[in-house]
């Protein structure tokens, strides 16, 4: 009776005892400490299968004792190692629920960082897994060789319970990095809130579940520096912000920057947010003077502040800007479906 494993198996591998006659009586396996691994009988006794992770860089002990076609009872001990990787990464759901909290708008794609570059996708892809309540199509996508997004065909449907699971660890990444720790996340998306920015008419139209609420006078990026156009996503929102030009590259000129703004809703990695302007009010809803961000009255960025959140949709039109990257945080809607399906 042996068991049915090589030296420097994947800690994900189960370890396997079979009698080659006869059957199996008992089945202790063992860690270095003298921790035992569980484990199940077939029900006929002629094998021995673990359950459960083992750990990485581990000898494992295999004690058994069967009976004979004979009737004669016989032992055996052997060693069973895992493998120790060369290195690991985890695998951190984005966002994390932590931050976001228990609600969130219906344009979120969700997705998966990984502490190491990922050589084998495909491998990794195959570790990754979403269910959405009630179920819709959605798409994995490489934004990096360290972060996968997911997102669904369309907007989620208010209601949605949307569930991801990383079941990562002892997977090969490539390149000798293995996988961590398994990981997972819920998410609850709550009514469907969209803002529609419009660089033409100079107005933001709010609509709740699809209803038309109302309409703020707005000022977009100015002609040299025009906010980004597409659907953008709101991903962090804070009542006091200082924005500083810096943080994207831009430290000195004329189009270099640091103020400090409210009520401000963060729509890209670039530095455009959704936030109180008092001193473009003359200008919102005649004239775009921003530096890209989208400029509201303290009153009207006051209630957007409310109503708004992460995972809510603002979609910015007629503003003379290029499409939001697919990179820029939650800048996954400036793929068509067909396009975004086509990253993975």
């Amino acid at each position: 009776m042996r068991p049915r494993a090589s030296n420097d198996i994947s800690p994900v591998t189960p370890i396997v005892v079979t009698a080659s006659e006869g059957r199996l009586r008992s089945v202790a396996v063992t860690d270095d400490a003298g921790h035992h691994v569980p484990g199940d009988f077939a029900q006929d006794h002629h094998r021995w299968t673990s359950h459960g992770d083992l750990d990485f860089g581990t000898d494992y002990r295999v004690r058994t004792v069967g009976l004979n076609g004979d009737g004669r009872t016989s032992r055996d001990a052997t060693t069973v190692s895992t493998l120790s990787p060369r290195s690991t990464a985890y695998a951190q759901v984005v966002p994390a629920p932590e931050i976001v909290g228990d609600q969130v708008g219906i344009g979120l794609p969700i997705g998966v960082q990984f502490t190491k570059p990922v050589t084998d996708r495909k491998a990794a892809l195959e570790q990754l897994h979403v269910t959405s309540t009630p179920a819709q199509p959605g798409a994995w996508r490489w934004i990096d060789d360290q972060h996968v997004h997911y997102r669904p065909k369309h907007f989620w449907k208010p209601g949605t319970t949307i569930h991801l699971r990383a079941d990562v660890f002892g997977t090969d990444l490539g390149g000798g990095v293995y996988g961590a720790a398994d990981n997972e996340a819920t998410y609850h998306v709550h009514d469907a809130w969209v803002a529609r920015a419009n660089g033409a008419t100079k107005t933001l139209t709010v609509y709740h579940q699809g209803h038309r609420v109302r309409s703020l006078p707005i000022s977009l990026g100015k002609p040299d520096m025009p906010t980004h156009s597409g659907i953008h996503v709101i991903s962090s929102k804070q009542q006091k912000v200082v924005m500083d030009s810096c943080t994207y590259g831009v430290c000195s000129g004329p189009k270099a920057y640091k103020l400090t703004e409210y009520w401000a809703l963060r729509i890209s990695n670039s530095g455009e947010y959704v936030h109180e302007n008092p001193e473009s009010v003359a200008e919102q809803g005649s004239r775009n003077v921003s530096h890209g961000c989208i400029n509201l009255s303290p009153a009207n960025a006051k209630w957007f502040y409310r109503h708004f959140g992460i995972g809510d949709v603002v979609e910015v039109s007629h503003s003379g800007g290029k499409a939001l990257p697919v990179w820029d945080v939650y800048g996954d809607w400036s793929l068509s479906w067909g396009q975004y399906r086509q990253g993975a």
